[in-house]
């Protein structure tokens, strides 16, 4: 099985990107599941009903959030009514939506989660507790478990790929937007990148206009944000997992441009 795990699409050089070359990787590389993080796909935050559906028309099959999922009113209308949108897990008992699905693929399971970080993050529930207690609610319903864990820091990060590290068979950092060159296969057999990157406007600021976030940083004052637009950039990972066991084999870190 080949899963591929998309980092933060970010708004409409984003979305672009995501459904003109996912295809394509999706033949060439002969993925079999596509996992994307949307959180900031409409606008830079949030979804729409338009730019969820765009990620599936381009070849999602999952669609994951973050801190930004609640951004844009409109995911009231429709997330309880997505079986394949998960928002973090660790949110209070009663939010909206779910924290993690199972997604059939021929005769396996994926499990699904998303949880968010705490350092430097929204103040919600432990995102170590709720893993332990997902995986404890899958039990043996699932063949795979996949993480999108929601984070700022390094290390909590670190620290959540090497706590799940022999019971999720992959383990991937979203939410700074830079794709980071550890991935690596952690000594208990769990697939792991600190952070995934984004698909957004290459010439940017994490998508945003470089303009404004200099402007914010020089200045201290409040500064509306606008999306960059122009050639975007495209990150993820593909993780190999056998079929006998479910042991993960390789992970390889893809960093594309539009251009190329």
């Amino acid at each position: 099985m080949r899963i591929m795990m998309v980092c933060d699409v970010v708004g409409r050089a984003g979305r672009r990107a995501f459904r003109t070359i996912t295809p394509r990787l999706r033949s060439e590389k002969k993925i079999d599941v596509v996992i994307v993080n949307g959180e900031n796909a409409a606008g830079g935050k949030g979804f729409t009903r338009k730019a969820l559906d765009e990620l599936y028309a381009g070849g999602a099959d999952i669609v994951t959030a973050g801190n930004h999922v609640w951004d844009k009113k409109d995911v009231f209308s429709f997330i309880d009514d997505e079986p394949f949108l998960v928002r973090p897990a660790n949110y209070p008992e009663g939010t909206p939506g779910q924290g993690y699905c199972i997604f059939p693929f021929k005769a396996a399971n994926i499990a699904v989660l998303n949880l968010s970080g705490r350092s430097f993050m929204p103040a919600l529930d432990c995102p170590f507790q709720k893993a332990d207690e997902i995986l404890a609610d899958i039990g043996t319903s699932a063949d795979v478990v996949v993480l999108d864990f929601h984070a700022e820091t390094t290390s909590e990060k670190l620290a959540m790929g090497h706590y799940l590290d022999g019971r999720a068979a992959i383990v991937v950092g979203t939410h700074t937007h830079v794709q980071t060159a550890d991935e690596q296969i952690l000594p208990g057999g769990t697939a792991y990148i600190t952070d995934l990157g984004m698909v957004g406007a290459s010439d940017s600021i994490l998508g945003v206009r470089k303009d404004l976030v200099i402007q914010k940083f020089r200045t201290g004052m409040p500064v509306r944000f606008e999306m960059a637009e122009g050639a975007a950039e495209y990150a993820a990972v593909i993780v190999d997992i056998e079929r006998d066991g479910g042991r993960t084999a390789a992970i390889e870190r893809v960093l594309l441009r539009e251009e190329d």
